[in-house]
Formats: structure tokens, C-alpha cells, sequence
């Protein structure tokens, strides 16, 4: 009994659950638990080639690297050896099996595309079987037995229970590997350090990889290159035909106009030019906007054109498209030419990020001849596809867009609420801040059942070392959870700080080097910093917003100073040098390990807002630069009256007055009447769901209140409410709105209980000031309200304009009479 216990635990450890992973134990009664692999020899078939042989030599190197120790590799069985690794097709290895007396390794059952058994048998000497249905199957079961294996300095075990047969269960599963300047850290990489992240990737069953074109919408050239962009092209797509991996390439079309038989043709010799180039290619993906704006009636006949021009160099290459930034307008004549024409030239339609409607209502409107593969955006935190659910404004205006950023769970939630319409995904990236995501994401397209944390631990133990593998799982998991609720009141982030900091003091050099480490722990004092400078520069407003009450006693310019004096505090003194000054040496670190450019003047990032959060890091978390410019206002006052005045403004800048309601939307913990909709897990794209927005950077904390830097917005058609209650019956009211938003020029519209007029569409002043309205009385004759918000609708682009920062609901007169009032 206590043998099945362990046995049944081991494999509760040792393997992944789920419908497409079936697990099994051979000779479970009396196994042993460990194998010795490090004198192991490697038996592959004669005369092994191609991307079977790439991923034997992967196998040997990467155990190499880990352990010190250098596998035989030999395609005889071996008359002596301490163990034996079987690697090649399955037909070879059962062969093999069966001509040596082993117990048979084959499952009944199972044959799935790119599947593989792993096996152990426990024989003299042990033999580690991996046997794949095809050659991505070897490629895959390989990569399966280097996340299994325990490796130290001239050290190899085995788990003597392995006992896999899996196959995966989306059939495409990618990442998009994009050399050029924008990206954070790619435009620095070198082929061989290419060559290390394609098999990392093919490691977690990776099994496309897309790539860009020299000409896109970025900058020509690159400090950081280290070749040129179409020589960098061919390298990239000679390695990945190396491995078998599928080769994909995001072409946009970004000329003016294709109506032109002109720019038709320079198009075609461009394409042409580029993907002849190339030594693989399988498909192209061409999006329908960001960059590129075609009606679909004029962009679908240039890519039928285009298809048959590519297909010249590559017989078998697919072309797709996604209906990206299209309006309403262009997505409706875009599902009409697909129904209408049914073109045989087009593979597939893609969904990513700037689709007007969710994967599941595109699904239903495209015709299911065509498979649907999704874009999802895994590496921006907000202002994206997918952003930080209610993330703190410290982080968002710090951090910002392209922060390294594991969010294992909210990842998992985002794959699985959506994957069932697509056969799959390729993910967009700007560079390796999201390494982790891209790994999550390869588990989940193998199987959408693993627990997010099985993954964390075998990334762990394959990227640093077995003794860390559930500390550092665990710890990728805190640093998510930062992330969740108002930093003010995370104290867990100073707990996953101390976890990260004992990982560290105890990390040998092997692992203090580490480029994934070196990443977490960077986030881990990030955090840490913000949450002390969060607290103190929180601390020192309130303070000066209490000598600002004080001023009709001390006199309004001495209330100034002393408020100024206080609020220069977090600048004269800024709290947590230590842990500011180790984030700079650990961004160096990385910029050294894996070329990150955390800096636009240390590392030579093409722009503070691609990753460079060294140079935000001290952007204000409060309204220290706000109020300072009002200060000076104030004091070119005239009048005392008219500077006390002022100063009362700004303390009571949030009192609506007796009877009245404020929200200030950006903010989770003053959102008392916010129609919050489906959230995350039934909503991950944020069409019903109103999700926080940013406007941040320092010109604009100069301008506007700190509350003004995020906002609530709704995407594209989607309403943006607000409902009161237990409001007075016999009052009039007055809403005063601060709108805001990163799109200035949308018009949107407010009504009251759906029906009445508040205002019509109108463009939100600039620069931003509050404006005000009369409430119907019709609309709160009941004692409640509804306030709901529309932009212009049928507008293309990312969906944003429908965005408000702070409402007021103000009573604007005293009750009436009772006889006013009607009987109910």
C-alpha cells in the first residue's frame, strides 16, 4: 500500500494532466525512483538527418551545458553501457525494443500529429525511451525529457515512474519574433543567441514561429543590430527549417493606395523581393490595419494577387488576414467578400488585437471553411488586447506598457475562455519581457488542462536548476499577484520581495547570471521600490493637503510653502535608496545577459514608453507636480479672498456637496456607482467589461491631477455606466464631468436612463477641463439614475474614446415642497 501511495504521488508530480496527456507507470510495484543518466548513451537511428538529427544534437548540448557531462551518441545498441537513451520514430524504437528483450513501450491507442512517448524502463542498464509518431514528435518528445530530467554540475537523474503518450491538442502553437528597433531586447540578438530561444521554444512544444519583413512601420535601422534585417531574416528562417518549425511572416501592407496599378506592382516585386530570400516560408499573414488601412473591397484582390506572386517561390504558402483596426463599414464588406466570393487563395482569418467583436461572434460570421488562428497580445500590460485588470496607477505609470510582465493565471484565463473557436495561436511580441507568457502559452496549446503551476516548475527547473523549481514557480505567481488590487494596500508585495531576496543571496553564479532570474528579481525590487515610494510620497500629500486646510489660520502663502516644503520632501529625501540602486544594477545586469534595453541613454532603447522603465522609475505617484504649478497660480493671486479661494479648490476637490456623489474612475477603491460588467474570466477582451485606461508621463502630471491619469473607458459600441440610488426625488441635479483618454478627437454622447438627452455628441475639450451639465429631472424622479456613455459608433482603430476620469453628481437646489411632489 505505501508503494501505490508513492506511486500515485510521483505521477501526480512527475506528469501533466489532462484529456490529450494520458499517463501511465511501468512496473510500478518495487520501481525505482531515480535512474542515473550520466553516463548514458544515445542510440538514434542510421544514417539520422534533418530536423530529427537537430533535435538529438539539441538533447546532447543542452545537457552539456547543465550538467558538464557529454552523452555518446551511436546508431548500434551498445554492449555496455550505464543506460541507454532511445531516441528516433516510433517504428525504430519499438523495433528496438522488441529486438532487446524489453518490455513493450508502446500505448494502445494513441497516434496523434506531433505526439511522442517517453518511457523509463527499468532494465540492465535502464533505457529512457522517446519515441515520436513523426518528426516534430521526436523534436517535441525531446524537449518533454529535458524539462523531466534533474540536472546538476556531472549530475543526471531520471524519474524512474515517467511514463508519458501525448499529443497536443491545438495544432498551431507560436510566437512572433520580431528583429527591429521597437522591440525591447530582439533587435540586439545574435544568431546563436537565435538559434538558443527557437530551442527553448521548440522545448515547450513550440511549433511556428513568425517573423517580420525589413520594411515595416518601424525605424530602418537599429544601434543594436548586429546584422541586417533581411540577412537576419534568412538566418532566422534557415534555423527554424533546421528544426521543423513552421516559419510565418506578419507582412503588412502599408503602402497609400492598391487601387493603383502602380503601387500593385511595387508591392509584388517588394514581397517577392523578400520572400524569395527566404529558405522557408509556410505562411504569410497580412493584418488589415496597424499598421495599413484598405478597404478589404480593394486589399482581398491585391493579396489574391499577392498569394500568386509569393506562391512562385513557396508552391505551398498560405496566406491570412485579420480584419484589424477595420470599422464597422470595412468588417461587414470584409465578411461579405469572404461569404460571397469564398476565395480558395485565402487560409485562414486571424484574430488579434483591434478586432471590433470577440472571437466567438467573428467565428459565427466567418464561413467555417476557414480556420481562425489567434494574435493575442502577450506583451503589453496596458493600453492592448489584453491589459492589467484594474492595475494600480504607480505600476501603470512606472512600469507602463512593455515591463517584464509574468501573468501566468490571467494568461491561462485569457487562453481558455477563448480558444475553442481557433486552431491555435502565434503570439504577438515586442521582445522578451514576456518570456513567461510565451511559455505559459506553448504548455496551454499542448494541453489546456496543465495547472499553470506544473508549467512555472518545469520553466523553472529546465531554465535554472531542479532545487528551485517550485521556490521560483511560485515566485513567478507572487510577482503576478503584485499586480492584483491597490498597491497602497499589497503588503504581499514586500512578502514576494523577501522570497525573491533569500532565491538570491543563496543563487550560486550559474544562476545569479541567469537573463530569467536576473528578470524576476529585477520585478521583484521594482515592485518593492514603488511600494515604499508609493507610501511616503501618499504620506507627504496628505500632510501638505492638511496645511492647505490650515491657511484661513496661517495665511495662504505661508500654507503654500509649507505644503511645497513637504511635497519636495520624496525628492530631497526619496525613500529606499538601496533597493532603487539595485534595480539599476540589475537592469545593466540584463542588458549585459540578454541585451534589454531598460534605458533610452544607459542602453540605447529606441523610446522610453519600448520597455525603458529605468527611466521612469521615478515618475511621480502623486500630485506633487500638479500642485506645485497650481502653488504658483495661487500666488500670483492678488487677493487673499480670491488665494484662499483657490486653495479650497484644490482641498475640496473632491466633495460634490451635501447630497451629492463622486467617483474618480480610475481609481478601484472609489468606484461606488461603476457598472462594472462580466470582468476577466467571462470577458477577457473587455467588450462588455469597462477596463481602466492611462494617460501618464510627466508633461501631463505637470498639467492635470493625478486623478486625471487614469480614466474608465469602454471599447468601440460598448456603454460606459454609471447608477445611483436613494437619490432626493423633489431635487434637481448637475453632473460634472472630467473626460479622458488617449483619443481626444472622438465625439461621445451622455445620456440618463438610456433616454434622455444629458448632452449630445460632442468633442472633449482640450486641453482637458471639467465640464457640466443639468440632469433631466425625469430621469431622477424615482430616486435613481443610470448615466451611460457612447462614443461615435461604427469607428475602426483600437476602440478607445469612450473614456471618463472623475464625475461629480451634484444636488442642485434645496427639496421642494411637499406638495410638489408627486404621488407615487
Amino acid at each position: 500500500m505505501q508503494n501505490l501511495r508513492r506511486v500515485a504521488a510521483c505521477l501526480l508530480w512527475i506528469c501533466l494532466p489532462g484529456a490529450c496527456l494520458t499517463c501511465g507507470v511501468a512496473n510500478p510495484v518495487g520501481a525505482a525512483e531515480n535512474f542515473d543518466l550520466s553516463g548514458a548513451i544515445v542510440v538514434v537511428p542510421k544514417n539520422l538527418a534533418g530536423p530529427q538529427a537537430q533535435a538529438v544534437r539539441m538533447l546532447i548540448e543542452e545537457v552539456e551545458k547543465r550538467s558538464q557531462v557529454r552523452w555518446t551518441q551511436a546508431d548500434v545498441w551498445p554492449e555496455q553501457a550505464a543506460a541507454i537513451v532511445l531516441v528516433g520514430p516510433a517504428a525504430f524504437v519499438d523495433t528496438s525494443v522488441q529486438e532487446h528483450g524489453l518490455p513493450d513501450a508502446r500505448r494502445s491507442g494513441f497516434d496523434g500529429i506531433e505526439g511522442y512517448r517517453l518511457r523509463v524502463i527499468d532494465a540492465k542498464p535502464p533505457v529512457v525511451v522517446v519515441a515520436g509518431n513523426d518528426s516534430r514528435g521526436v523534436l517535441f518528445g525531446v524537449g518533454r525529457l529535458l524539462r523531466e530530467l534533474r540536472i546538476a554540475k556531472r549530475h543526471i537523474v531520471v524519474p524512474g515512474l515517467l511514463n508519458i503518450a501525448t499529443a497536443p491538442k491545438y495544432p498551431l502553437r507560436g510566437h512572433q519574433l520580431g528583429y527591429r528597433p521597437k522591440t525591447n531586447s530582439y533587435d540586439a540578438w545574435s544568431v546563436p543567441m537565435w538559434e538558443q530561444y527557437i530551442r527553448d521554444l521548440a522545448v515547450f512544444g513550440t511549433n511556428a514561429v513568425e517573423l517580420l519583413p525589413p520594411r515595416t512601420d518601424d525605424a530602418a535601422d537599429s544601434p543594436h543590430f548586429p546584422l541586417p534585417p533581411m540577412r537576419m531574416m534568412v538566418e532566422m528562417s534557415r534555423l527554424l527549417d533546421q528544426y521543423g518549425i513552421d516559419v510565418w511572416v506578419w507582412y503588412p501592407a502599408m503602402d497609400a493606395d492598391y487601387s493603383k496599378p502602380a503601387t500593385v506592382q511595387a508591392a509584388l516585386d517588394e514581397w517577392a523581393s523578400v520572400i524569395k530570400q527566404l529558405p522557408r516560408v509556410d505562411a504569410v499573414f497580412v493584418p488589415g490595419g496597424d499598421p495599413g488601412h484598405t478597404d478589404p473591397a480593394i486589399l482581398m484582390p491585391f493579396l489574391e494577387k499577392q498569394t500568386v506572386n509569393l506562391r512562385r517561390f513557396h508552391p505551398h504558402l498560405q496566406m491570412w488576414v485579420s480584419p484589424q483596426s477595420f470599422n464597422q463599414k470595412w468588417l461587414d464588406t470584409f465578411i461579405s467578400y469572404l461569404k460571397e466570393k469564398q476565395p480558395d487563395w485565402l487560409s485562414g482569418v486571424v484574430y488579434g488585437p483591434q478586432v471590433r467583436i470577440s472571437l466567438p461572434k467573428l467565428r459565427a460570421l466567418v464561413p467555417k471553411k476557414y480556420p481562425i488562428r489567434r494574435y493575442p497580445d502577450i506583451t503589453h500590460s496596458r493600453q492592448c488586447q489584453y491589459p492589467v485588470p484594474d492595475w494600480d496607477l504607480a505600476y501603470a505609470s512606472t512600469e507602463s506598457r512593455e515591463v517584464i510582465n509574468p501573468r501566468p493565471r490571467d494568461e491561462a484565463q485569457i487562453f481558455r475562455g477563448l480558444s475553442r473557436e481557433s486552431i491555435g495561436f502565434i503570439s504577438y511580441s515586442e521582445g522578451c519581457n514576456d518570456d513567461v507568457n510565451k511559455f505559459v502559452w506553448s504548455g496551454l496549446g499542448w494541453d489546456p488542462d496543465v495547472p499553470v503551476v506544473e508549467i512555472l516548475r518545469q520553466y523553472s527547473r529546465y531554465f535554472l536548476n531542479d532545487s528551485l523549481a517550485d521556490d521560483f514557480a511560485h515566485g513567478l505567481l507572487a510577482l503576478e499577484q503584485n499586480w492584483k488590487g491597490p498597491l497602497l494596500t499589497n503588503h504581499g508585495v514586500l512578502t514576494t520581495f523577501e522570497q525573491f531576496r533569500a532565491m538570491e543571496k543563496s543563487a550560486p553564479p550559474s544562476i545569479s547570471e541567469n537573463w530569467r532570474f536576473q528578470q524576476a528579481l529585477y520585478r521583484a525590487y521594482y515592485d518593492a521600490f514603488l511600494y515604499h515610494r508609493l507610501m511616503e510620497e501618499t504620506s507627504l500629500e496628505e500632510r501638505a493637503l492638511s496645511k492647505l486646510r490650515q491657511a484661513r489660520a496661517s495665511g495662504p502663502l505661508v500654507a503654500l510653502d509649507e505644503a511645497e516644503k513637504l511635497l519636495d520632501e520624496s525628492v530631497a529625501h526619496p525613500p529606499a535608496p538601496d533597493l532603487r540602486a539595485r534595480v539599476f544594477e540589475l537592469g545593466d545586469m540584463l542588458f549585459q545577459s540578454i541585451r534589454m534595453q531598460l534605458s533610452v541613454e544607459r542602453h540605447k532603447a529606441i523610446a522610453v514608453d519600448r520597455g525603458a522603465t529605468l527611466d521612469t522609475i521615478d515618475e511621480p505617484l502623486n500630485n506633487r507636480l500638479w500642485l506645485k504649478r497650481r502653488f504658483g497660480e495661487i500666488r500670483r493671486l492678488s487677493s487673499e479672498p480670491d488665494q484662499l479661494r483657490e486653495i479650497a479648490t484644490i482641498v475640496n476637490w473632491t466633495d460634490p456637496g451635501p447630497g451629492g456623489f463622486y467617483d474618480d474612475l480610475g481609481n478601484t477603491a472609489r468606484q461606488p456607482h461603476l457598472v462594472r460588467g462580466v470582468g476577466l474570466a467571462g470577458d477577457p477582451g473587455f467588450f462588455e467589461t469597462p477596463r481602466v485606461g492611462f494617460i501618464t508621463g510627466r508633461r501631463f502630471a505637470s498639467r492635470y491631477p493625478i486623478s486625471w491619469w487614469n480614466n474608465m473607458e469602454a471599447l468601440y459600441d460598448a456603454p460606459l455606466r454609471l447608477h445611483y440610488d436613494e437619490l432626493d426625488p423633489r431635487a434637481s441635479y448637475s453632473v460634472r464631468i472630467a473626460y479622458a483618454g488617449d483619443a481626444p478627437s472622438v465625439k461621445i454622447r451622455l445620456l440618463a436612463d438610456e433616454k434622455y438627452v444629458v448632452h449630445p455628441e460632442m468633442v472633449k475639450p482640450r486641453p482637458s477641463t471639467p465640464v457640466e451639465f443639468d440632469v433631466p429631472r425625469e430621469a431622477t424622479r424615482d430616486g435613481h439614475l443610470t448615466l451611460t456613455w457612447y462614443r461615435e459608433a461604427g469607428l475602426g482603430g483600437n476602440g478607445r474614446g469612450n473614456a471618463v476620469a472623475e464625475v461629480w453628481l451634484i444636488k442642485k437646489r434645496p427639496a421642494m415642497p411637499p406638495a410638489a411632489v408627486d404621488e407615487p
